[in-house]
């Protein structure tokens, strides 16, 4: 990827770019979507909600932007080689399909870890290694961006099989960091905080807003993040800005947690 011009706009300009996005349907995967093609990219939208990905595409389409949808489960590698192939030469990845799960480590199943694995981390794994082959193939440099979790830094009870998962995909971006960078790809996490989405709304209302309350007496900015934030980061990540920034993981959580 090239050097910043030192222009501002410039360094955020993906005019003429290909980014693939999974989980874009809604949430944080739609935010970025949104952001990307703002920012010039013609946006590749993954996610097995079909009616999610068609309103995102039409969102894009009205702010002026460039959207093809590829409904599909990150499950499915074939599926998703295909819409990889169908965005080359791919010059931006955004790893963001998950889902949560809440279990204790004593009622924790097989099936249960196995169902959260295979999305969160088995999902960004091949999500990473078909972006990373297209970028390869075609010679071209790129950046690949996964999405972690401040659950990584802390434990909390009931979060283990989305911890480990996140966890795994931490280790994945730096090694694949390790792997890529040789061929001018960058490979960076995002670890978000808590942040107000459907996969956060889940709860009840009345638990909903005391979480809600917990999480902003955390925040030295007293506040919960929105999807628009973690999308801001991607952004960054994704584009020359952050041309000197591989193997790292930015965590834009309000400083509820504060890592080395």
């Amino acid at each position: 990827m090239p050097t910043p011009t030192g222009t501002a706009s410039a360094s955020y300009d993906l005019t003429g770019r290909s980014a693939l996005i999974t989980g874009a349907a809604s949430g944080i995967g739609r935010a970025t979507a949104l952001l990307l093609s703002e920012a010039g990219a013609h946006v590749h939208c993954t996610d097995r909600d079909a009616q999610g990905l068609a309103e995102t595409a039409a969102l894009v389409a009205k702010a002026g932007g460039a959207a093809t949808v590829h409904p599909l489960d990150v499950t499915d590698r074939t599926a998703l080689r295909a819409a990889v192939a169908a965005a080359g030469p791919l010059d931006i990845a955004a790893a963001i399909a998950g889902v949560m799960h809440t279990s204790s480590v004593l009622d924790t199943d097989d099936e249960d870890l196995d169902r959260v694995l295979d999305i969160n981390f088995k999902g960004v794994l091949r999500t990473c290694q078909e972006a990373a082959r297209s970028m390869i193939a075609a010679g071209r440099p790129g950046s690949i961006v996964t999405m972690a979790s401040g659950a990584v830094d802390a434990a909390q009870p009931g979060l283990l099989c989305y911890s480990a998962a996140k966890a795994a995909v931490v280790q994945l971006t730096k090694t694949l960091a390790t792997e890529a960078g040789p061929h001018g790809i960058r490979v960076n996490a995002v670890a978000p905080g808590w942040i107000r989405t459907p996969m956060t709304g889940r709860h009840a209302p009345e638990v909903q807003e005391q979480t809600e309350a917990m999480m902003v007496r955390m925040s030295p900015l007293r506040r919960v993040g929105e999807p628009e934030d973690i999308a801001q980061a991607v952004l960054y990540l994704a584009s020359d800005a952050s041309s000197f920034m591989t193997g790292q993981i930015l965590r834009p959580n309000g400083g509820v947690s504060m890592p080395w």
